[in-house]
């Protein structure tokens, strides 16, 4: 009996193992769930588009209502998951809302409750991460939101923070690279002020099932040894949490693909396709702290934004994404 020594129980393995012969071995199936076919990568990029239109939907309704309403956490989260909910082959949350305000977003797993929640105020930092299944695919996205003018610290941080994401967003690696080996990559910006963040920076999403899956993964203890292949989808999702103040957590969901001009060579090289649509909250960049290459992903990929989603927004939303996504 084939035995997969990762998931299986002992209790299990050991009642099986007084009568059969144990094949100890990660299970195929797992792998094949991994890689997406031609069907799934389509579903996943068509459910992202709806999803990204949700988003900007609530942000715009953030940034209109904030001073006119009480907003709290939970009504917050509540209002996302409504935008969501009207979209096509909505089937439900793919996780609880992280809906953290101020050093509730210093808290990585923060979920708000009756008794923790509170109002949003037009000043400080607000995190919000949050995912959805539809029929086709299976969305998680962060955005980090500057709900008052930000600090010289904050937009310090959220640029390191955003330079990590775009630097692993860009990368090119070998085929047989394995996700740890590129972990170092979205964390540079911050070692290089003796700062770090301690989650991984991805995981592996599933197609319409579970919002983490495996085997692979961008982190120091999570996926080691699995190489990633084209059709694997995992998350980007570097940040940086001050204790008892604030959170700042980017995160788009990217798919494995072939780097083709890179593979001209012989050598087969893959890269990163970006597929999560949504504004990064421009307040918060320190447009010094990045590189022209960096100015130029942010910028290209604002566009892409703007673009892709305008067609599923009213005129106002519309408006409101040309000034979020205008290039810097």
């Amino acid at each position: 009996i084939w035995v997969d020594p990762a998931t299986a129980s002992w209790w299990i393995t050991r009642l099986l193992g007084r009568k059969c012969e144990l094949f100890l071995q990660q299970s195929p199936v797992t792998r094949m769930k991994a890689i997406r076919n031609e069907t799934q990568i389509q579903g996943l990029k068509a459910a992202h588009l709806r999803d990204g239109a949700a988003m900007v939907k609530f942000l715009h309704w953030l940034s209109k209502n904030l001073e006119q309403t009480t907003i709290t956490e939970i009504s917050a989260a509540e209002k996302l998951e409504k935008f969501r909910a009207v979209q096509d082959l909505y089937q439900g949350l793919s996780f609880e809302t992280i809906s953290a305000y101020g050093e509730h977003g210093a808290i990585v797993h923060y979920s708000s409750t009756p008794e923790s929640d509170v109002p949003l105020k037009p000043e400080g930092i607000y995190l919000i991460d949050s995912g959805a299944h539809y029929l086709d695919g299976t969305t998680d996205i962060t955005r980090t939101v500057a709900l008052g003018d930000p600090t010289a610290e904050q937009k310090d941080r959220f640029t390191r923070v955003l330079k990590g994401h775009i630097q692993l967003a860009m990368t090119r690696f070998p085929r047989g690279t394995a996700g740890n080996q590129l972990d170092t990559i979205a964390r540079k910006p911050l070692w290089d002020i003796a700062l770090n963040y301690g989650h991984g920076t991805g995981h592996g999403i599933g197609s319409y099932l579970n919002v983490h899956e495996g085997p692979q993964a961008i982190s120091y203890y999570r996926g080691i040894g699995v190489a990633l292949e084209p059709g694997m989808v995992i998350s980007n999702e570097p940040g940086y949490y001050k204790e008892s103040e604030y959170g700042m957590r980017i995160e788009n969901l990217i798919l494995t693909v072939v780097d083709e001009e890179a593979s001209e060579n012989g050598s087969e090289f893959y890269t990163f396709e970006t597929v999560s649509f949504c504004p990064i909250d421009l307040k918060l960049v320190e447009k010094s702290l990045l590189s022209p290459e960096e100015i130029d992903w942010l910028n290209s990929y604002h566009a892409d934004v703007r673009k892709k989603l305008k067609p599923l927004l009213n005129d106002e939303e519309r408006k409101w994404l040309e000034n979020a996504t205008e290039a810097i």
